[in-house]
């Protein structure tokens, strides 16, 4: 039984850090939407200013 106790331990490691690299994934993704939209405001407020 401590078999499979350890086995279930790894599944549950192995789970836990896949989904960590799958949360780090989407917050790139939104750090890198927000930087976009902050330099594509950027380029229109100087469009309207100039």
């Amino acid at each position: 039984m401590n078999k499979n106790k350890t086995k279930a331990n790894a599944k549950r490691a192995a789970f836990a850090q896949k989904k960590e690299q799958e949360g780090r994934k989407v917050i790139n993704w939104i750090f890198a939407v927000l930087v976009l939209l902050g330099v594509i405001y950027a380029v229109y407020s100087m469009m309207i200013l100039g």
